[in-house]
């Protein structure tokens, strides 16, 4: 069994000229991709430096309750911090103490940037290093900025992502070529590619971000990198300013996109068509007979895809090729040509691209194009809902495991369920 080969053909006019839009945005705010990174580093504590509004949206975001002890938290500005009556400084320094004098599991301590930092231009870089002067080498202090100022949910992970690679240390000349999985996935697809890759006699494999601050890689010329969001920008940047190279690949969703992924590392590090064959093979039935239980209900319908997660190629591209949907307009926040290239070779020509957001004229071509499934941020789910049309919220695509073979069922069924609910109520009226 052979891996899909990618069109070799450039992509076409849609994404040459994509619809540019600048106007009113409806977008998540970029400190939720807390959510799923305090899950994933089992070391870290992400501290917000920011509102109360902060502090109530991850809180009700994160269905955090009161007696719970989650690895995230807020340090409030307060009205006499925004007064001058305090020094902000050393009431964060004050905060921190506490903090981990409190938990003393902590061992990467990320303090984030809010819109109110932002906008009293509270420095969070020059907070980190002087608290690391405190705390190193025992605990590790960096920031990043999640300000919904400036960015989409999932630029946090970027962002956050950037941080970590800024604070890698630098592999000797002497160690091995090594392999970088890049991008949060849920555990259980980190386990399963890692199973893939020690099938393929792939040493000198890392994820970024690790599960624990202290196993970060080491990073140089030698590393060879692949996402596995592609919502990554300035993470590339950064990954390449030291020296490493990306692979390039489609994001592993789908039978087809896991496949892709694989194959390109593969190729990288010089595996054998009939040893990768063998490996993945199991994986593609598995994946292959679990889509077909959900693609009557996905082929042919028509999708309109909203600007949101940054995810929105990759999920078109899945959608068209592995469920027989027709894609009508793929909406993205940023369009970052080199790391969506390859799901744009696997897309028609023809499918209609926009980069930007200005939110009402959107969803005037949505409703003039009338299609079966809308995937959309929370803010205009309901509303769509209550016109009579299916939606599905995209950030649960974030939230859920759904990369590699064994999640591919899973991805389809995300999207199969609003239409057949959609089927149930209408059977009902």
């Amino acid at each position: 069994m052979s891996a899909p080969d990618i069109k070799s053909a450039a992509c076409g006019s849609s994404v040459a000229a994509p619809i540019r839009e600048r106007g009113q945005h409806e977008v998540f705010c970029g400190l939720t991709s807390i959510i799923w990174l305090h899950r994933k580093m089992q070391d870290a504590f992400f501290l917000i430096v920011g509102s109360r509004t902060c502090a109530h949206l991850m809180q009700s975001a994160a269905g955090v309750m009161i007696f719970a002890e989650p690895r995230f938290g807020t340090a409030i500005i307060e009205e006499r911090d925004l007064a001058g009556m305090a020094d902000m400084n050393d009431e964060l320094d004050q905060v921190v103490e506490r903090l981990l004098s409190r938990r003393p599991d902590i061992k990467m301590l990320v303090l984030v940037g809010s819109c109110p930092s932002e906008v009293i231009k509270l420095d969070l870089d020059r907070a980190a290093q002087r608290l690391n002067k405190v705390h190193a080498p025992d605990r590790r202090v960096l920031s990043y900025s999640g300000s919904g100022i400036e960015t989409t949910f999932t630029q946090g992970e970027d962002n956050f992502l950037t941080a970590l690679v800024r604070d890698m240390p630098e592999k000797s000349e002497t160690a091995p070529a090594s392999l970088l999985v890049v991008g949060s996935m849920a555990d259980i697809a980190e386990d399963q590619f890692t199973r893939i890759f020690s099938s393929l006699g792939l040493e000198n494999v890392a994820f970024l971000p690790a599960r624990r601050s202290t196993e970060l890689a080491s990073i140089g010329p030698d590393t060879k990198y692949i996402l596995t969001q592609p919502y990554l920008g300035a993470t590339v940047t950064e990954l390449e300013r030291k020296g490493a190279t990306r692979i390039e690949a489609p994001m592993p969703l789908g039978e087809e996109g896991t496949t892709l992924w694989l194959r390109a590392i593969a190729d990288t590090f010089d595996v054998q068509q009939d040893k990768f064959d063998a490996i993945t093979g199991p994986g593609r039935e598995r994946a292959k007979k679990a889509l077909t239980h959900y693609r009557e209900q996905l082929e042919g319908r028509r999708v309109f895809l909203f600007p949101d997660s940054q995810l929105e190629p990759a999920i078109a591209r899945f959608l068209h090729r592995e469920m027989g949907a027709e894609i009508v307009e793929i909406g993205t926040p940023f369009l970052h040509r080199k790391i969506t290239q390859p799901e744009f070779d696997l897309l028609p020509d023809s499918v209609a691209v926009s980069e930007g957001q200005d939110v009402d004229k959107q969803i005037e071509r949505c409703r003039a194009e009338n299609p079966d499934l809308i995937v959309c941020g929370m803010g205009l789910g309901n509303p769509f809902e209550a016109e009579g049309r299916s939606t599905k919220w995209s950030i649960e695509l974030v939230f859920s495991p759904i990369h590699g073979y064994d999640q591919a069922g899973d991805l389809a069924e995300l999207f199969a369920r609003p239409l057949g609910r959609r089927a149930v109520l209408e059977v009902a009226v």
